[in-house]
């Protein structure tokens, strides 16, 4: 099996991370600047448009940190589950799925309790909430307690594998999880966040849990960038941005731990990556938006409770084509009660018919002036 020399936990004066601040200065303050632009925008919303903007964005949060791990959650349960621990209304949205409760609870407990400090017990606690049945797919997972055995990152054909990773040995982790949680909870002279970039490296790097380590090094991060964000409004996921930019994330994350402590290279692409995460939050803020200016078009369209929670699918994000099959199905009625409910909305103004007919005729939500 082959393996580089020496991985950075393993280097003398690990883990010493330093830094080329120059480097680091526009893009830092660049970053900083839109932090304020966004949470500007945010502090102008009402108190019901902010609060939707947070739920968007932690969806965001919810199903991208776990689809950055393969596992894909229902969008829909996602939100419900937020909802409903926010105490925002339901109205429109699905009965909460179980398997997301879990995920929902612990980004909730690091957003809204930003400001607790960061213990063992509370990271076991996370890890509990992550794989309450005590398995990741079928195997068993030591939950809520520090890993046993060794970790290793391994690809290649047997005999001829290769090692792109190995965290510190088990008999290590309670002293290399004390010196971080010290370090994350002592007051620093060090921006809280070029702060959230180091603990998450950091975190990762010790990779202490048999599994989740990614989703929790993302929750600390997020943690961090509250604190950051002066405890405000949550109104950006960067889970969803490194998903975007997934294979970057893990190649930089290699590269970086088998580097040396100066850890530029990865600080320098956290701020870019927040960055293009905050840009992609005016595009959240306009959909925000949206459903706000459509809500308000049509205070006074009488609709159905059925049509009610169905417009609102279409305008959380509806994937595909909607179609009559399809509204029967979501709305657990028969299709041509589908058909009818269609027409009347399309008779209000509140959906078109695409140019496609036949069977398959797809309908769309149409566009505010």
């Amino acid at each position: 099996m082959r393996r580089i020399s020496l991985f950075i936990h393993q280097l003398p004066s690990w883990p010493h991370f330093h830094w080329d601040h120059a480097t680091l200065e526009s893009t830092l303050g660049t970053v900083r600047h839109q932090q304020g632009h966004l949470l500007g925008r945010l502090e102008a919303l009402g108190l019901e448009l902010r609060a939707e903007a947070t739920l968007e964005s932690l969806a965001l949060d919810v199903l991208k940190s776990s689809e950055i791990e393969g596992e894909v959650l229902p969008p829909e349960s996602v939100r419900s589950s937020l909802a409903y621990r926010l105490g925002l209304n339901q109205a429109g949205l699905p009965p909460i799925d179980r398997r997301v409760e879990g995920v929902v609870a612990m980004m909730l407990d690091a957003t809204q309790r930003a400001q607790a400090p960061l213990t063992a017990e509370r990271l076991f606690g996370w890890h509990h909430a992550l794989f309450p049945t005590g398995y990741s797919g079928m195997y068993a997972v030591r939950v809520g307690a520090w890993r046993t055995g060794p970790m290793q990152v391994v690809s290649g054909p047997l005999g001829r594998e290769w090692v792109h990773f190995e965290a510190p040995a088990a008999e290590e982790l309670d002293a290399e999880m004390h010196r971080f949680l010290e370090w994350f909870n002592a007051p620093a002279d060090l921006d809280p966040v070029l702060k959230a970039a180091v603990a998450h490296f950091w975190f990762v790097t010790i990779h202490p849990f048999d599994d989740g380590n990614g989703r929790i090094a993302r929750a600390i991060a997020d943690l961090q960038l509250t604190r950051a964000d002066g405890m405000a409004p949550r109104g950006y996921s960067m889970s969803a941005q490194i998903q975007a930019e997934r294979q970057t994330y893990y190649d930089l994350l290699e590269t970086s731990q088998r580097g040396t402590l100066d850890i530029t290279p990865w600080l320098t692409w956290f701020l870019q990556c927040l960055g293009r995460a905050l840009t992609r939050a005016e595009h959240t803020l306009g959909q925000v938006m949206v459903k706000a200016r459509f809500w308000e078009r049509h205070r006074l369209t009488p609709l159905t409770e059925r049509q009610r929670l169905l417009v609102q699918r279409l305008l959380n994000g509806f994937e595909g084509k909607l179609t009559t099959s399809k509204w029967a199905r979501m709305a657990k009625c028969s299709q041509d009660t589908a058909g009818r409910d269609i027409a009347d909305l399309i008779s209000k103004g509140i959906l078109l018919k695409e140019s496609a007919g036949g069977r398959s005729t797809g309908y769309r939500l149409a566009p505010l002036e």
